[in-house]
């Protein structure tokens, strides 16, 4: 195990033991050192998206005040979901390494297949989505768009 892999092993340890949710730690280290960490904590904050990764990269930005995090590498317990696989991928995350994989943590109750199984349209989505066209919403669109003074993402 290297010493970043290491760190996220103590991070979810540290989770573990309080209490705060899966076995889940990750780091996010940038030009050799770590500039932010996370463990999960979907039960302590009974937030569903407070996997380890997004804990990890919120701190990271934050750190960096940057949404963009290029030059950085994310060190987690586990493979990322698809939630937190599509973070790392808005936040332009150079590399990513992982020890257990989503077969290991479907094993112990983790099972995201489910939803990779939706988007790729092979099972019906539980969840009814719904277009509601409207004109005026379209404009905030066009207003955005034609924003001189926005910051592309």
């Amino acid at each position: 195990m290297t010493d970043f892999m290491q760190e996220a092993f103590t991070e979810a340890q540290k989770g573990i033991s309080a209490g705060d949710g899966g076995p889940f730690g990750a780091v996010i280290v940038k030009e050799g050192k770590i500039i932010s960490r996370g463990h999960n904590e979907v039960v302590k904050s009974n937030d569903p998206t407070a996997h380890a990764e997004m804990i990890a990269i919120r701190n990271a930005s934050e750190k960096l005040r940057s949404f963009n995090l290029e030059g950085c590498i994310l060190y987690v317990t586990g493979e990322p979901c698809p939630m937190c696989f599509s973070a790392i991928h808005w936040a332009h995350i150079d590399e990513v390494y992982y020890c257990n994989t989503k077969e290991d943590a479907a094993k112990i109750g983790f099972d995201d297949a489910f939803i990779t199984e939706i988007i790729e349209g092979k099972r019906k989505d539980p969840v009814s989505f719904v277009h509601l066209p409207d004109e005026s919403c379209k404009q905030l669109f066009l207003q955005w768009y034609e924003d001189p003074d926005k910051v592309p993402y």
